[in-house]
């Protein structure tokens, strides 16, 4: 699928056709090309497949302000089971909601997509950090990152009303186009080109994710407990995804992502290290299953919920593809949203074709 690489920007229209091969920062700079006020809420990481992004529901850092990914998507082309071409009216409404969000290689093969682009005109990163370290002692670095949509002064005055304690000055305060905000998340200092969005290699790294969402505050006592586990565990960090805005506006059915309205935040927890082999491996996935654990009383529960693009086959597999076995780790992707996806699976698919270890089953 990576041959698949053609991207149109209409300006006029602000729309963008995308094929499913392309990476996240290949879209980002072909709309650069065209224009200097659309952009595309999506994800941070220009190395990411724009299929793979789109079918597991994707995020950025505008998900308070414009949401999913998937809720800009107009249209798709896609080919069935049955080698047929299709569009969102040829195939259907059921098929066109699953194929957002209801995981890659499950219902079809999608390798075409229009996109609705949003207008911005300037964005302001906060990057207050707090390292925290003592001397002499271990301990955990946090740093605070966020995305503000307009000028400095009206968010120092927005803050200074609503946030007093967090003390912002306007020289915590970086303002740049919306692509410098991309190359920023991106880990890219300002002088670097723009044509690094371009480059489709990544790290050669052996990493393991895994997921939560938390729906009620988690306490101080529970933060300390966390802070020491951290220190204990050495190699493990979290990253914290604000929900809310947004994401509390749509419903959990409009598309198969159920985790709006309710979640607080959601985490990745994160393992990487260099050199792969039975013991590293062994040794960072243990630490990352024992944070995790360690999380229990503090997340989602019935189920605990988890995030598709996290693909974590600590939660459940499929042999056989039986209604019974993807409920599993389908109930904890999809929540509510699981039975209308086996519904759609056994009708456009009935035989299975399109699977995978953690792919929706039919109902046969």
């Amino acid at each position: 699928m990576f041959n698949f690489r053609r991207i149109e920007v209409n300006p006029k229209a602000a729309t963008a056709y995308v094929e499913a091969g392309a990476t996240l920062g290949e879209l980002f700079y072909r709309i650069l090309e065209k224009s200097n006020t659309l952009g595309f809420p999506a994800g941070v990481c220009p190395t990411v497949g724009v299929g793979g992004h789109f079918s597991g529901g994707g995020y950025g850092n505008m998900i308070r302000k414009h949401g999913l990914t998937v809720d800009h998507i107009i249209d798709a082309t896609i080919i069935d089971v049955r080698g047929r071409i299709l569009n969102r009216t040829t195939m259907g409404e059921d098929l066109f909601w699953a194929i957002r969000g209801g995981g890659g290689a499950s219902f079809a093969l999608s390798y075409h997509t229009p996109l609705k682009l949003s207008p911005y005109r300037r964005q302001l990163l906060l990057q207050p950090a707090n390292d925290l370290q003592q001397k002499g002692n271990l301990t955990v670095r946090v740093t605070f990152m966020s995305l503000f949509l307009g000028d400095s002064n009206s968010l120092v005055s927005l803050l200074d009303e609503k946030f007093p304690e967090l003390g912002l000055k306007k020289q915590d305060c970086f303002e740049m186009s919306w692509v410098k905000s991309v190359m920023y998340w991106g880990n890219y200092d300002n002088e670097t080109s723009l044509e690094v969005l371009l480059n489709r290699s990544y790290t050669n790294i052996y990493l393991k994710r895994k997921s939560d969402y938390v729906q009620k505050p988690i306490t101080k006592v529970g933060l300390d407990l966390l802070w020491k586990k951290l220190i204990e565990l050495k190699r493990i960090g979290l990253v914290f995804n604000s929900y809310g805005g947004r994401m509390n506006e749509i419903s959990s059915s409009e598309t198969p992502f159920p985790h709006r309205r309710g979640n607080l935040f959601k985490i990745q927890y994160s393992a990487d290290w260099k050199v792969g082999g039975k013991i590293d491996d062994d040794l960072n996935v243990g630490l990352i299953r024992k944070v995790y654990e360690f999380m229990i009383p503090y997340v989602s529960k019935n189920p605990r919920g988890a995030y598709l693009n996290y693909r974590d086959v600590d939660i459940g597999v499929s042999h056989n593809w039986t209604y019974k076995e993807g409920e599993v780790y389908g109930r904890k992707y999809f929540i509510g949203n699981f039975d209308r996806l086996v519904k759609v699976e056994t009708l456009v698919d009935p035989n299975n074709f399109f699977r995978n270890e953690q792919s929706i089953p039919t109902l046969k």
